[in-house]
């Protein structure tokens, strides 16, 4: 299954809607966070090394057009 980046801001909003309403625990969100970071850190990566090799494409994780705005 595919997973964007929209995918990462909905169960991100999602824990802290839970978390607000006592429905998780910080901890549990913590880690959540700590995973978000590292899938946000490896997008960040895929995105230099395409502008690193003066390449143009689909990380498939950030849409295209998203991509060509942060490479400018």
């Amino acid at each position: 299954m595919a997973r964007k980046i929209q995918d990462l801001r909905e169960t991100l909003f999602d824990t802290i809607d839970q978390v607000k309403e006592g429905k998780m625990d910080v901890e549990k969100a913590k880690a959540i966070k700590d995973i978000a970071q590292v899938i946000i850190n490896s997008a960040k990566a895929e995105v230099d090394f395409l502008k690193n090799v003066n390449q143009t494409g689909n990380t498939g994780f950030i849409a295209a057009s998203e991509q060509k705005k942060l490479s400018k």
